[in-house]
């Protein structure tokens, strides 16, 4: 059995709390981003180059030159799903059925 003074019991449960503090900013941040682009699902960088068959630094020279709209969020870059269905209608391709179902 392991015992341990009242103050460092305190200071650990501090710790503890402090960091479900910074996990629930983090979830309503989240949250917050989801509503602030319409509630359209989003795609990653890896969910893009997958989609479209390309590398990662095929996918930085299409946002270099616009060619798909993007939006970075905490350092991240994201691709909202509608806007990167119309890029593929655009191209004369269609989303795969399981994305499609994801985002419905």
């Amino acid at each position: 059995m392991i015992q341990i003074d009242r103050e460092t019991f305190q200071m650990m449960l501090h710790q503890i709390m402090e960091r479900f503090d910074k996990i629930e900013d983090r979830l309503n941040r989240m949250n917050r981003q989801t509503s602030a682009l319409d509630g359209d699902k989003l795609l990653d960088n890896q969910d893009m180059c997958e989609l479209l068959g390309i590398t990662k630094r095929t996918l930085a020279r299409y946002r270099q030159k616009k060619l798909v709209a993007y939006y970075m969020i905490d350092g991240r870059t994201y691709y909202k799903s509608s806007e990167v269905e119309a890029f593929l209608n655009q191209k004369g391709k269609h989303m795969p059925a399981r994305l499609k179902n994801q985002m419905e």
